[in-house]
């Protein structure tokens, strides 16, 4: 929590959180996310596992991307995923994503690949319809 804290007091942005309106539960985290060497300018999710499959993620991440789009002036925003990880590229391509190129996230993960997922901003505004 004090690292999504940190971002924006830092940054200016980070992620937001995620509640279930009808539990009033806390599922998750999405929203805009660079720390330093990271692959590029994303709009990342995490949610709890017994919530996955339920349009959560797409949504948060909808609103997200609108709110990123609108105030963070970037030119791409991107999503790095697993490359095993099914359910997440599947959000990626419902918010007009394609695979982009392969990545690694700075150390001490460096090691393992990523998938680099996205758009431009351009093309969001377009797929929103302004």
């Amino acid at each position: 929590m004090a690292a999504v804290t940190g971002s924006w007091v830092l940054n200016g942005f980070g992620m937001f959180s995620v509640v279930e309106k009808a539990s009033g539960r806390w599922i998750g985290r999405v929203g805009p996310w660079s720390p330093e060497a990271w692959p590029g300018t994303e709009v990342a999710w995490g949610l709890h596992p017994a919530f996955h499959g339920r349009g959560y993620a797409v949504e948060a991440a909808t609103a997200a991307m609108d709110w990123t789009v609108a105030n963070l002036g970037w030119t791409e925003v991107i999503h790095g995923i697993d490359p095993a990880n099914e359910p997440s590229k599947k959000v990626a391509r419902r918010l007009g994503s394609r695979f982009l190129r392969m990545g690694n996230l700075p150390e001490p993960y460096h090691e393992k690949p990523i998938e680099i997922w996205g758009q431009t901003v351009d093309a969001w505004r377009v797929r929103r319809g302004g």
